[in-house]
């Protein structure tokens, strides 16, 4: 046992330390591509305050540090960022960690809500494909499933508002909660209310490759040597699945899924811009069409680390359950 968490720890010491490596080359590119933008941020900036002096225009450029070389401009930021000051927005008038914080919360529960559904979803219907492979039940869900993958997001978003939200009636049109309602009002009802068709497009966007590779995984399984004598013994159909199938198409089902985390924030970001949902992914649009650099490099590190977290937890889960992943990391 205490052999096992002591890998267990190493394991956890790597995936920091290069998550710590990524996240400094994402700061350095996140920083030289903002830098290289041609909209000035300050002029940005004064288009929203109103008109103002040359003399404080300049003030604001010293106050910022526009006009000090890249390289210094970066280990200023640098060092804030090391402190938690994430900076000031310029679209919202507050820190960035703030307006981060409140927003993550609700992408949260967004990302969260399809994570579970496209897991559940797509393991279940990747076993029914394995283990009913060449049949009726394989062919119609796989060709569902290729269908779902290559639609766009932003498309089936608008066909279920228009469906369920404009025809039917069903959900909300958007947002988070219902409009003229204080926060502290808002039940946790009316909150999944409005939930539902945000995660719903999420989900089944990203459950297709869960499904597919899943099926792959228990064919594979089901034409392996154990199964073969399982079924020498007298086993057949699902008790061979549970028996024999469960355990080893669930773990790279599982790292699949928590690998699935960067795609959907990817496909959160339309998704909360179709529905009018207030999260990260609505923030960082309006940030870049506005310019807001310090929240646009906050919410790019956040999302970067919310991914490379998933990505840890998937990896540390993956040599608990299968201790011959914990050897490879020797």
């Amino acid at each position: 046992m205490r052999n096992t968490a002591g890998r267990i720890g190493l394991l956890f010491l790597k995936n920091s330390v290069r998550m710590l490596s990524l996240l400094f080359a994402v700061s350095i590119i996140s920083f030289v591509l903002v830098s290289a933008s041609p909209i000035d941020p300050v002029q940005q900036y004064i288009m929203g305050i109103g008109p103002v002096s040359e003399e404080q225009r300049a003030e604001i450029t010293t106050y910022w540090g526009i006009d000090k070389p890249p390289v210094t401009r970066y280990i200023y930021w640098l060092r804030a960022l090391l402190r938690g000051d994430l900076g000031i927005s310029l679209l919202y008038r507050r820190p960035v960690i703030e307006i981060i914080v409140e927003r993550f919360q609700n992408s949260l529960a967004l990302m969260l809500c399809a994570w579970i559904f496209s897991g559940i979803i797509g393991f279940s219907l990747g076993c029914i494909m394995g283990v009913y492979r060449g049949q009726w039940q394989d062919k119609v869900i796989r060709k569902c499933c290729y269908l779902l993958s290559s639609v766009p997001i932003f498309w089936l978003g608008l066909v279920l508002l228009l469906v369920f939200s404009v025809k039917l009636g069903w959900f909300p049109i958007g947002f988070s909660m219902p409009i003229g309602m204080l926060d502290s009002e808002v039940s946790i009802w009316q909150r999944l209310h409005h939930l539902v068709l945000p995660a719903l497009t999420l989900s089944l966007t990203s459950f297709s490759n869960i499904a597919l590779h899943t099926r792959q995984k228990m064919i594979d399984v089901m034409n392996s040597a154990y199964i073969l004598f399982a079924r020498a013994r007298g086993e057949s159909g699902w008790t061979l699945f549970f028996r024999h199938g469960l355990r080893n198409t669930i773990l790279p089902a599982l790292t699949l899924q928590f690998a699935s985390f960067a795609e959907l924030f990817g496909g959160s970001v339309l998704a909360e811009n179709i529905f009018s949902y207030p999260g990260l992914g609505s923030a960082v649009s309006a940030a870049g069409l506005n310019s807001d650099v310090p929240l646009l490099l906050g919410i790019t590190l956040f999302s970067t680390l919310f991914v490379c977290v998933g990505n840890m937890i998937a990896n540390l889960l993956y040599g608990v359950i299968d201790p011959k992943m914990r050897d490879c990391e020797k």
